[in-house]
């Protein structure tokens, strides 16, 4: 199935998308996100996703028409922050973020390791990448770094500051390039007590 679903959806009665539960919707999304992460996102189709919906593929093209719209509503749905975490210091933050993201790091990082080079080439697909993944992430710092500063705990223009999300978000992809190896909990918190803090000038 292309971009464009070149396969063509099977013959629909009504142009109008048809109801359904906000849960039947999201096992719809589970199953779609599922398969990108087991096969990537060229090889997605919507045959594979009714199949593991259990559904009609006629049922999946009247929500969504093309597989970019699929793939972004289901995004959209699963916007959350992992580093969304307040525990009263920066220190602290920036360790249960690091705890946080590694114990979802080989799930997140897969899907998005399978969605990069498309999205690149499809500006939806990109933007749904952006709002329900980086967005939040990058928010969640941004809050992080105001209650430190707030606190007293860094100056509001330590340089290191504006580095710390393409720290931690940078090594969560980076590892399972070059040791082929997701980036666990104690491995992003080694990394967060060796490399961030320190360039804070935290200890």
């Amino acid at each position: 199935m292309t971009s464009q679903a070149a396969e063509g959806p099977e013959p629909v009665v009504a142009s109008r998308r048809s109801k359904i539960t906000p849960e039947r919707e999201q096992e719809y999304f589970d199953a779609v996100l599922r398969q990108i992460r087991e096969c990537g996102y060229e090889a997605l189709t919507m045959e594979g996703v009714a199949a593991s919906a259990r559904c009609s593929k006629s049922t999946l093209y009247r929500q969504w028409k093309t597989k970019p719209q699929f793939v972004a509503a289901a995004l959209r749905a699963n916007r959350r922050a992992r580093f969304a975490v307040d525990t009263g210091s920066l220190a602290g933050d920036l360790r249960a973020a690091a705890r946080a993201a590694g114990e979802a790091s080989g799930h997140d990082t897969q899907l998005l390791q399978a969605l990069g080079h498309a999205a690149m080439q499809d500006p939806e697909l990109q933007k749904a990448l952006r709002d329900a993944i980086v967005e939040p992430e990058l928010a969640a710092f941004r809050e992080m770094i105001h209650r430190a500063v707030e606190r007293g705990e860094v100056p509001a223009g330590h340089p290191a500051l504006e580095y710390v999300p393409a720290q931690m978000m940078g090594v969560l992809r980076a590892r399972p390039v070059l040791e082929g190896r997701y980036a666990d909990p104690e491995y992003l918190v080694g990394f967060v007590e060796a490399a961030v803090l320190p360039a804070l000038g935290i200890t």
